[in-house]
């Protein structure tokens, strides 16, 4: 049979049509099975068998005698193309999942979530205020100014420990008031 195989790809490799055909109506039906049992849908194991042809069409080369035989070389290909495209389908589907969560995430708030976003950030303002002026300044530059520890640290003239420090101090001294100014306004 490996002989037969070598022959039939040698005659492909010259470009002799009707080896390919006689290649798709020897192994045709293998390389169908192989994709179907991966793909689960006639239509995209059909698509799967054509790219496994072309394939062997265009680059006969690739198909050595003596690593195996056709057929088993034909559905390698063909279950490699199929789970190609089931990754490629599972990879769509997250998109378009991620990119509904997304779409659903973007919907304008509500006047009631507006009012409760308004009134918390009234609340996060005043608690701010509240704080020590060194801790203040450091909040300020590392959340309100968008900078990192680091460079808040370097602004404001500190070691970067210190101003991990003071940032912890101010969020635990932030989040004791914000939760008694919000449970009363509540």
């Amino acid at each position: 049979m490996k002989g037969t195989d070598g022959l039939l790809a040698a005659r492909l490799a010259a470009g002799d049509e009707p080896a390919l055909a006689e290649a798709f109506d020897r192994f045709g039906p293998a390389v169908y099975h192989a994709a179907l049992r991966v793909l689960r849908n006639e239509t995209a194991a059909q698509d799967v068998v054509q790219d496994v042809f072309v394939e062997l069409w265009c680059h006969p080369d690739r198909y050595d005698p003596a690593l195996g035989t056709l057929p088993a070389y034909l559905i390698v290909i063909a279950r490699n193309r199929a789970v190609d495209m089931v990754r490629s389908e599972l990879r769509r589907v997250a998109r378009q999942d991620r990119s509904g969560r997304l779409a659903a995430e973007e919907s304008p708030p509500s006047p009631a979530e507006e009012v409760i976003a308004s009134h918390v950030a009234a609340a996060v303002r005043a608690a701010v205020q509240l704080l020590p002026d060194s801790q203040r300044r450091i909040v300020e530059l590392a959340y309100f100014g968008g900078l990192t520890f680091k460079e808040a640290a370097k602004v404001a003239g500190i070691p970067e420990g210190t101003a991990k420090s003071r940032i912890r101090l101010a969020l635990a001294k932030l989040e004791d008031e914000l939760d008694a100014s919000l449970l009363e306004s509540s």
